[in-house]
């Protein structure tokens, strides 16, 4: 297995891949599809949204094996979530 190395600086690729998101694919995919995962490669502007990120990188990369590859939770700030959450409780 071939790794690729990454094009740009962590900020770069963060810039790029959340600005090919909001101004050309949201819109498209953003109905219907809450929750899931778009990968977008970063040079084509080429997305596949799956419901997990393995399968929609391993789809991307199927079509552009050297995908530079920025992920996507539809609906959602982030991808992953770390850290714990406080309990609410709830009142009667």
């Amino acid at each position: 297995m071939v790794v690729s190395q990454p094009l740009y600086s962590k900020e770069e690729f963060a810039r790029r891949g959340d600005r090919i998101y909001q101004t050309q694919i949201r819109s498209q995919i953003e109905s219907g599809n809450q929750g899931k995962i778009v990968a977008i490669d970063l040079e084509t502007g080429d997305f596949e949204v799956e419901a997990s990120e393995i399968a929609a990188g391993d789809r991307l990369e199927s079509r552009h094996p050297n995908a530079q590859i920025w992920i996507v939770r539809v609906g959602y700030r982030h991808v992953r979530r770390f850290g714990g959450r406080t309990k609410r409780s709830v009142r009667s």
